[in-house]
């Protein structure tokens, strides 16, 4: 498995801008799809995007689109999610996660897709 440590979240107001990271420990990052989710108070955990081992491919909740923008950087084991336009809706724990298994299917979006986890981190978007 991966461990993985979410850091940058936040009090922003509407409209502004954050950028989480997301540092993962081990020499397999490269071989595993990386993703983001979140989870408001009261709500499920919800997919936000995904991205594949070399990062040509990504993928994105509607409610996210244009707005949000996953990366990666395999040499410093870190993915990235920044968010742009930020709505107080978007206010939840953000969580990192790796997918299941090594070379797992990029599009995955169900949390039970994901084998590892972070701790979360906060984002809080005023009005």
């Amino acid at each position: 498995q991966v461990q993985l440590v979410e850091s940058g979240g936040g009090l922003v107001q509407a409209g502004g801008s954050l950028t989480l990271s997301c540092a993962a420990s081990g020499r397999t990052f490269s071989t595993y799809v990386m993703g983001w989710f979140r989870q408001a108070p009261g709500k499920e955990r919800e997919f936000v995007a995904t991205i594949s081992r070399g990062g040509g491919f990504t993928y994105y909740a509607d409610s996210v689109k244009g707005r949000f923008t996953i990366s990666r950087d395999n040499a410093k084991n870190t993915q990235y999610l920044q968010m742009n336009s930020l709505k107080p809706e978007d206010t939840a724990v953000y969580y990192c996660a790796a997918h299941l298994r090594p070379y797992g299917d990029p599009s995955a979006r169900q949390t039970t897709d994901f084998g590892s986890w972070g701790q979360g981190t906060q984002v809080t978007v005023s009005s």
